[in-house]
């Protein structure tokens, strides 16, 4: 497989990969006001494996455009070892390529995708990453922020461990009114409660969740296969 040696060749094998009815398809299902070439995400994936690691930080300092370069983008920092993702990148303090990313995330799927691969990487770190970035997301005022603090948590925090400090964090959260922070949150819930039942139905139960969110919730929760259906009928009647 031919490297990548430069940044315009990334965008040129990107452009090459469009497919316009997929890109019309992703249009209406990403509200992004980027602008979309067309490429499967999977394919995105095969273009990134091919950047040799010593120039990926090269890739990093270009401005991406197209809402593929900004998947491609967190796909690299991904890469890269937890301390280079996380720290201040010099002695000028600028942001580390984590919060650099941040600002080029503005729909779902960029947050999700690059949360997923951040989770992969904190690994023993995770206490030092609640800290250090979660937490701040999480009383960021941009929604996509918030967002990603709450998408970190469900991908690396749900266990017996950190349930306490999940359910703090939501609650935290209840006045926050932004569609994609609701959508989070009633997600991470779920997650909570498909894999520690009895804990989080005691969170549920004593719960600021707004009604949307808490309905939400129940939906997600029921619209898992890994719920029984007597289960799931108990929390339909609790619905709001």
């Amino acid at each position: 497989m031919d490297k990548i040696q430069n940044y315009q060749e990334l965008r040129g094998k990107l452009a090459s990969l469009a497919d316009d009815e997929y890109r019309e398809f992703s249009m209406k299902g990403i509200p992004s006001e980027r602008p979309f070439i067309g490429v499967r995400i999977p394919l995105v994936r095969e273009v990134v494996k091919r950047v040799p690691d010593e120039r990926i930080t090269e890739f990093l300092m270009v401005e991406p455009v197209a809402i593929e370069e900004v998947l491609a983008r967190g796909m690299l920092i991904c890469r890269l070892p937890y301390e280079e993702i996380v720290v201040s990148r010099d002695e000028l303090k600028s942001k580390s390529w984590f919060d650099s990313q941040i600002d080029y995330i503005d729909n779902w799927c960029t947050c999700d995708i690059f949360c997923s691969g951040v989770c992969r990487k904190i690994g023993r770190h995770r206490e030092d990453f609640l800290e250090l970035k979660v937490d701040g997301l999480l009383d960021a005022a941009d929604e996509f922020a918030v967002r990603v603090g709450l998408v970190m948590l469900k991908g690396g925090y749900v266990n017996e461990d950190y349930l306490a400090v999940i359910f703090d964090r939501v609650e935290r959260l209840v006045s926050r009114k932004e569609y994609y922070v609701r959508m989070a949150i009633a997600w991470l819930i779920a997650e909570c409660f498909i894999k520690y039942p009895e804990v989080t139905l005691g969170y549920l139960k004593i719960s600021g969740l707004p009604k949307w969110t808490f309905n939400k919730t129940i939906s997600k929760i029921c619209d898992s296969h890994r719920v029984d259906e007597e289960t799931k009928e108990m929390l339909k009647k609790m619905r709001r």
